[in-house]
């Protein structure tokens, strides 16, 4: 009975990477917003009867695509960090995890727009979607507590009418942080991916030119507002 239920766990699994692969094909050749089961089900030769017993409805697929797309980015900025040299500095771990983010949604821009981009009208994103969207942040979270713990993390100012705001966050996000760096974190994550979007929905597009040297300074500027030294 283990081998049968073995292999139906595996046929299922492979199913559903097929149903998977084909909406974002889809998704990149039409837009999240123009996803359809029954689109899905022809290109695989399913009728959409079978495809519903996989993904009840359009809402469910395109949560598992976006899942799916946090998922990959929260694993490459996991890696980025892991693979930094442990006597690094805080600064140039920050800045292979953010490069890494980068290299990513340059690689993999329909899966970056469906985090970051325009929002599906009619669409709500579960909780499911918030661990694995946090992945980026909680990597984040994590060299600045290692600078902080090594003495190289400076107090961001925060100004008096943010106090309550910046308690908050703390208590949310990071209650062994300060406020103050908790507030300067959560802009800095916003501006750091403002900067990618630019870049990869072509707002930089004869504006930028020198993008690597450009993000790079961007990085090492972010990485100062959000409290970490810079090198001597």
């Amino acid at each position: 009975m283990t081998t049968i239920r073995g292999a139906r766990d595996r046929a299922r699994a492979e199913v559903t990477a097929a149903i998977k692969d084909a909406a974002r094909r889809q998704v990149a050749s039409e837009g999240a917003t123009k996803l359809s089961l029954r689109a899905v089900a022809r290109e695989l030769g399913m009728v959409s009867s079978a495809l519903y017993r996989y993904f009840p409805s359009r809402d469910e697929l395109l949560t598992a695509l976006i899942i799916d797309a946090y998922d990959a980015l929260g694993e490459t900025a996991e890696s980025a960090l892991a693979a930094a040299p442990a006597a690094a500095r805080p600064t140039d771990r920050w800045a292979a995890v953010c490069t890494a983010v980068r290299a990513w949604a340059l690689a993999h821009p329909h899966q970056y727009a469906l985090i970051y981009g325009s929002p599906v009208p009619g669409y709500t994103a579960p909780q499911d979607t918030v661990g694995p969207a946090a992945r980026v942040g909680t990597v984040m979270i994590s060299i600045l507590r290692d600078a902080r713990a090594t003495g190289r993390l400076a107090l961001p100012p925060l100004d008096a009418s943010l106090a309550a705001e910046g308690d908050r966050l703390a208590a949310d996000l990071a209650p062994d942080l300060p406020p103050a760096v908790v507030v300067a974190l959560v802009a800095v994550w916003a501006e750091l991916f403002g900067l990618i979007s630019f870049e990869v929905f072509g707002q930089f597009n004869r504006i930028v030119e020198e993008r690597d040297a450009f993000y790079a300074r961007a990085v090492d500027r972010l990485g100062y507002e959000a409290g970490l030294i810079r090198r001597p």
